[in-house]
C-alpha cells in the first residue's frame, strides 16, 4: 500500500507554483521490504513539492481504509478525513480486487486554519494506491486496475 499526500496553500493555487503542484506524481516504486507494508510519500508546498518517503512495516489504520478479505478478493474501503472539506455524503461504494489487481483511490481536502493563526486555508490531495497479492516495485508508477475519483472542486 502506498499514500502520496501533497499539500499546499493558496500561494500554489495558480502560476508557476500550480504547475509545479500539478507535475507531481501520483505513484512512486517501492522500497524492496517485507511485506505487508505501509509506503507513505508526502510532497509540501514548503519543500517545494520534493518527495519526503516513510515506511510503515504492517496493514494500514483502520481509521484511514478499511480492508476485508471476502471469497478470495479483497475489499478495499477508504475513510475520508472528518476535518477535511467538502463533506462527502455520497461515497463511491467499495471496490473488490482479485489477487494480482490494484486500485488508486484519490480524494481531495480544504482545511481552515483558526482565525488565531490567520484564519487560511490549505489543501491536500490524498492518493492511495493499494495492491492484492504480489506486486513490483513500479507497480503503482503504472495505470491501476481500478480508479476511483473522489477529487471535488475546493474553493
Amino acid at each position: 500500500m502506498q499514500w502520496v499526500r501533497t499539500s499546499w496553500t493558496k500561494q500554489s493555487r495558480g502560476g508557476p507554483a500550480a504547475t509545479r503542484r500539478n507535475a507531481a506524481p501520483v505513484g512512486f516504486r517501492l522500497p524492496t521490504a517485507r511485506r505487508p507494508l505501509v509506503h507513505v510519500v508526502t510532497m509540501d508546498e514548503s519543500t517545494d513539492f520534493t518527495p519526503v518517503s516513510s515506511l510503515h512495516e504492517g496493514t494500514p489504520s483502520r481509521s484511514e481504509v478499511v480492508l476485508t478479505e471476502v471469497d478470495g478478493r479483497l475489499r478495499v474501503a477508504l475513510v475520508v478525513t472528518p476535518y477535511g472539506m467538502p463533506r462527502r455524503w455520497r461515497r463511491p461504494p467499495a471496490v473488490r480486487l482479485s489477487p494480482g489487481e490494484w486500485v488508486r483511490w484519490q480524494v481531495n481536502y480544504r482545511f481552515s486554519w483558526p482565525l488565531a493563526r490567520g484564519g487560511a486555508w490549505s489543501y491536500r490531495l490524498d492518493t492511495l494506491n493499494l495492491a492484492y497479492g504480489l506486486s513490483t516495485v513500479d507497480l503503482f508508477t503504472g495505470t491501476p486496475t481500478y480508479h476511483v475519483d473522489e477529487r471535488a472542486l475546493l474553493r
